[in-house]
């Protein structure tokens, strides 16, 4: 019998990959290099979310109205793809799940408001061999929890909404997966914790990669 689900499409940071650290070192880097005090590890986990672009508006004094706000961005975009893989790392169980779900013939795809030069340099190292497409942001397309970039994965891997699934980690990915018809599993490994989930309307709550997979195969 032919599977319901035929397509899963994950975020990146704090879903498949644990990016925390080098998100702070990045943005620290780019503060202090303008004079600004560097952000604690607890404050960038409150900030990311909404893209780069957001998160250093929220780590910088005055955000988008600091007049230096386009130099420290710039800055921060231009160390973050250099050094976007020193201390990232893939969550524990995820490779594992990548590669059942590929073996079983899913169709897969990476949808994060990481630049998509960022998304480029992850899924090159981590990811080419086990999803089929990864989309970040681009001049063009609407972040998260816009469903731009998701309808434009469903439409690359000729899915419909109803056999696909949107798995990620945060408020914004429960949005998201809703604005673009999609079911959502949400993952607790990752940036927000269980009580922002479920207030933020979370449905399908998973522990581990491996209740993912056991998801996919009732549905």
């Amino acid at each position: 019998m032919e599977k319901r689900l035929t397509t899963i499409i994950f975020d990146l940071d704090g879903t498949l990959l644990n990016t925390l650290e080098d998100l702070a070192d990045s943005t620290n880097h780019a503060l202090t290099a303008f004079g600004f005090p560097p952000r604690s590890l607890q404050e960038i986990k409150r900030f990311v979310g909404n893209g780069v672009r957001k998160l250093i508006e929220r780590a910088l004094p005055d955000g988008e109205n600091n007049p230096l706000f386009a130099d420290v961005f710039a800055c921060f975009k231009t160390y973050y793809v250099n050094h976007c893989m020193e201390k990232t790392t893939l969550y524990p169980g995820v490779e594992t799940l990548l590669r059942q779900l590929k073996k079983e013939g899913y169709k897969t795809a990476i949808v994060s408001n990481k630049l998509q030069s960022g998304v480029d340099a992850l899924y090159k190292h981590y990811f080419s061999n086990l999803i089929d497409i990864a989309i970040g942001e681009h001049s063009g397309r609407r972040p998260k929890p816009a469903p731009d970039m998701v309808e434009s994965a469903l439409q690359t891997l000729g899915s419909k909404p109803s056999e696909a699934i949107y798995v990620g980690d945060s408020d914004v990915d429960i949005v998201t997966a809703r604005n673009a018809g999609l079911a959502c599993v949400s993952v607790l490994w990752g940036f927000r914790d269980k009580i922002c989930l479920i207030q933020n309307g979370a449905t399908h709550i998973v522990s581990s990669p491996e209740e993912i997979y056991r998801l996919c195969q009732q549905l």
